[in-house]
């Protein structure tokens, strides 16, 4: 399994998983589809299908027009909202393209019908993959729009947080952001201090930061640490979806008192993960 990272508008991520064996690609959370294209033809794949994480224009508006281009292109999502949608998927459905298995794990918070895709290769190698669109970022995760902060835990803590701990690849490059904000509420944790270091590094060397790992996300993501003794205190909260919300709260309030962050040089080559 190779997934070639494509950076696109201002701080947003689309990907494309390719099958090695088969050639078959599937595309994650298309905005621009002329520059999959490009990739898709340089790498000589068959792209027979999208996953759309969630209706948002900036993970879905590309839907349209490569249908238009790619006649027959199957269009997954699990919310009727997202644009050129041919099927709608459920919780716990899987699927399979080539030797690639993906579960459809339902993750509510920052929209109502956010899907999350968990990826992996029987008898491979390379780890497995989520792709977890605005439900989990590196260091934070987006914000709660439509569901409630119960639905919002189950989904970080309950859902994705009990996945391998490997790679995570997520729709936007909010990193630094929200280290920073990780950094407020737990200015005693040295994982956070460490990846916030490592952040700034490739903000500076105009690098992306993904992908991330569960298990590191685990060390320093306020968003999976709220039975954490650090995290309850900063909220004053103890009962998990209470500490999260709180958690939202303040971010939401840390994001509107920070400077606008000046938008991340883009490399005009996807950068690449796999073998």
């Amino acid at each position: 399994m190779k997934v070639k990272v494509i950076p696109v508008l201002e701080d947003n991520y689309m990907y494309l998983v390719i099958e090695e064996h088969t050639r078959e690609a599937v595309a994650v959370d298309v905005a621009v589809p002329k520059r999959l294209l490009e990739i898709v033809g340089r790498e000589g794949v068959s792209l027979t299908t999208v996953l759309t994480t969630h209706h948002h224009w900036d993970h879905a508006r590309g839907n349209a027009e490569l249908a238009r281009l790619r006649p027959g292109l199957a269009v997954l999502g699990a919310d009727e909202r997202i644009c050129a949608l041919t099927r709608r998927l459920v919780h716990g459905e899987e699927l399979r393209f080539g030797a690639i298995h993906v579960r459809c794990l339902l993750t509510p918070g920052h929209t109502s019908g956010h899907m999350s895709y968990f990826l992996w290769e029987e008898d491979c190698p390379d780890p497995p993959a989520v792709f977890s669109g605005d439900a989990l970022s590196v260091g934070g995760c987006g914000l709660r729009l439509e569901s409630t902060a119960q639905q919002m835990y189950q989904s970080l803590v309950e859902t994705l947080g009990t996945l391998p701990p490997e790679t995570v690849f997520c729709g936007h490059e909010h990193t630094l952001g929200n280290l920073e904000f990780a950094q407020k509420v737990e200015p005693g944790n040295d994982h956070v201090r460490a990846k916030l270091s490592w952040a700034k590094k490739r903000d500076e060397d105009d690098m992306p930061t993904v992908p991330s790992t569960l298990g590191e996300e685990l060390l320093y993501n306020p968003f999976l640490r709220v039975a954490e003794e650090p995290v309850c205190k900063f909220t004053g909260k103890v009962a998990p979806a209470e500490v999260l919300e709180a958690l939202c709260r303040e971010r939401a309030s840390f994001e509107r008192a920070a400077e606008p962050l000046q938008p991340q040089a883009r490399a005009l080559l996807a950068l690449q993960w796999g073998p």
